[in-house]
């Protein structure tokens, strides 16, 4: 399988077609690799519904949480460190900034009523379910 890490400065060797066809052929067909970012799991409990969002590589103070029209938005955002000055090595290439967002259609839902906890790269998002109205009981109509 193909190695992201790979240097593409290849010289252009005579086999790295057949390499890249060789790769490209397990890839799946419209694999994208954003897809991989939030992984989230979603749980059901008596009384509440648990969203375990994967987010490892953010601090707590990087990620915010909306309610907008029954939608909760979760962002992540992490901006590059402003290492001017110092002179130990010189990058040839670095990744660090990134974003990320992802949205769930939660319902109408008190944004008071969410909690929400971050430990260990996991997001916990518990949204407490709404109380189902109780029908009205059977009366009674008297025709006059």
């Amino acid at each position: 399988m193909k190695n992201y890490l790979t240097n593409y400065n290849r010289n252009n060797h005579a086999f790295d077609f057949f390499d890249d066809a060789f790769d490209n052929f397990f890839r799946p067909l419209f694999y994208d690799e954003k897809l991989d970012a939030m992984k989230t799991d979603i749980r059901e409990t008596k009384d509440s519904y648990i969203l375990d969002v994967e987010m490892p590589g953010f601090d707590k103070e990087d990620i915010s949480l909306d309610l907008d029209n029954g939608y909760l938005t979760i962002r992540a955002e992490k901006k590059e460190k402003d290492e001017s000055g110092k002179e130990e090595h010189r990058y040839v290439r670095k990744e660090r900034s990134v974003s990320c967002q992802r949205s769930y259609y939660v319902g109408d839902t008190e944004e008071e009523s969410i909690k929400a906890k971050y430990d260990k790269g996991v997001l916990t998002v518990t949204l407490p379910k709404k109380e189902e109205k109780k029908p009205d009981t059977k009366k009674n109509i008297v025709i006059e």
